[in-house]
């Protein structure tokens, strides 16, 4: 059984077709040894449970929310909008606009509800992995050292 402390991020997806591109996100989360969980939620489709899931996500155990989002891209604001948790934003591509609407949606915040937008797609995806295993690092040295061994290795995995 995994402990809550096992799972420190949070990877919300908009819709299960995310899941190819947030492959990437799961592959470095993997190599830095940081447990994460997975749920699927959507700002327009279940906006009850994506309140209550980020409302709770700090008692639940997490300390990075990473959502990924296409189209309207709203998921990650409303997350942000009910937790003090730091949200990271992945647009996903693939809409008529090739995920610009997503990236607009994401980084155009009001001020108060701050959340860290990354690239469009797989970099993003990557990149939020990344920046939650740096914000984790803060509090955990070894991680700090895998992340000093990553750098070193050209940031490859």
């Amino acid at each position: 059984m995994t402990s809550k402390k096992d799972t420190p991020v949070a990877i919300v997806l908009g819709s299960k077709s995310d899941r190819t591109v947030m492959a990437e996100c799961k592959k470095i989360l993997n190599h830095f040894k940081i447990g994460f969980s997975e749920s699927i939620l959507s700002a327009h489709r279940t906006p009850r449970e994506t309140a209550d899931f980020a409302e709770n996500a700090e008692a639940n155990g997490y300390r990075v929310i990473i959502a990924a989002a296409g189209m309207a891209a709203h998921l990650p604001g409303v997350l942000a909008s009910y937790t003090t948790l730091p949200v990271i934003g992945v647009p996903m591509g693939g809409s008529s606009l090739s995920g610009l609407d997503s990236l607009y949606s994401i980084v155009q915040m009001p001020s108060g509800v701050p959340v860290a937008t990354m690239a469009i797609g797989a970099a993003g995806a990557a990149n939020a992995a990344i920046f939650a295993a740096k914000i984790l690092s803060l509090q955990d040295s070894a991680l700090q050292e895998r992340l000093h061994e990553f750098k070193k290795q050209g940031c490859r995995i």
